[in-house]
């Protein structure tokens, strides 16, 4: 796998113009008012059009898959990885595409303390998918790392993980995206050893954090208390769901071209999640 700068003097091929819309969505499992949410998480995701999603808090359980729900709605294909069930019913990522899924395999992370094993809470991990897309593959992950604000020294282990599991599935064709809730500021340990701000969670691997590429003067707030669910927790706004993509290969393939919030607007008083999700567009 190899990257190269996009300098103006040193690019030697013209820039890729087309182009591939990436979502990454905490959803929210059955939390609240979750049969209410469910079409409103449909139509958000018909309206947006993207090609490939990235999702967590996707529920399970005998009677149906809410991610073959989802991509039944969407046309597309669907991969789910159950980190830890909730009460007997599912709990995990989620990976749908517009294109066939050629391979997938998963990874659980080290527990939190609020993740441990038989806890209310569950455990952890990343889903990767490999993806048969028109114009190459594309290797995709979804990740959920533990949520509590005082626990910066798991995530930063859970990062280690999966950064590990991403370089076992790395190709030739596309540099890795990852979707996800990493419960974590931009400013944190976890997301500056994603993006090569700090000690490197793995040794040549580092990502581009899409809101900040694409629109570095927004505050980009994923966990905002606009939304009453997230009044209701006491906790401050926070930038805390990503979409990172690795080093732009030839062409400039991941490079990111633009971003925006998802799932920030509310319906008659309720929204699709208790978080807003992000969409990123890459050259592909």
């Amino acid at each position: 796998m190899t990257s190269i700068v996009l300098s103006q003097s040193q690019r030697k091929e013209p820039l890729i113009e087309t182009r591939l819309k990436v979502v990454t969505w905490n959803i929210w499992w059955r939390y609240g008012q979750w049969q209410e949410r469910q079409p409103l998480i449909i139509d958000t995701l018909k309206r947006l059009d993207p090609d490939i999603v990235c999702l967590q808090e996707v529920w399970q359980d005998e009677e149906g898959a809410q991610a073959d729900i989802l991509a039944d709605a969407l046309g597309f294909s669907a991969a789910y990885f159950d980190s830890g069930p909730r009460s007997g019913v599912g709990f995990g990522n989620a990976i749908l595409s517009r294109w066939p899924i050629e391979e997938t395999a998963t990874t659980q992370y080290t527990p939190a303390p609020s993740d441990k094993a038989g806890s209310p809470d569950g455990g952890r991990g990343a889903l990767f998918a490999k993806i048969a897309g028109p114009r190459g593959v594309i290797p995709v992950f979804s990740t959920h790392l533990s949520w509590k604000l005082a626990e910066s020294g798991y995530r930063q282990t859970q990062v280690r993980e999966l950064c590990s599991f991403i370089k076992q599935h790395t190709i030739e064709d596309y540099p890795p995206i990852v979707g996800g809730d990493f419960n974590a500021e931009s400013n944190s340990a976890e997301i500056r050893m994603m993006t090569g701000e700090d000690i490197p969670a793995a040794d040549g691997l580092s990502f581009h954090d899409c809101w900040r590429f694409a629109a570095p003067g927004a505050l980009g707030i994923t966990w905002d208390n606009c939304n009453p669910v997230v009044a209701n927790t006491l906790e401050p706004d926070r930038r805390i769901d990503y979409v990172l993509v690795g080093e732009p290969f030839s062409g400039g393939k991941g490079h990111v071209c633009s971003v925006e919030l998802i799932g920030n607007e509310a319906q008659d008083g309720l929204y699709p999640s208790d978080h807003f999700g992000v969409a990123a567009e890459l050259r592909y």
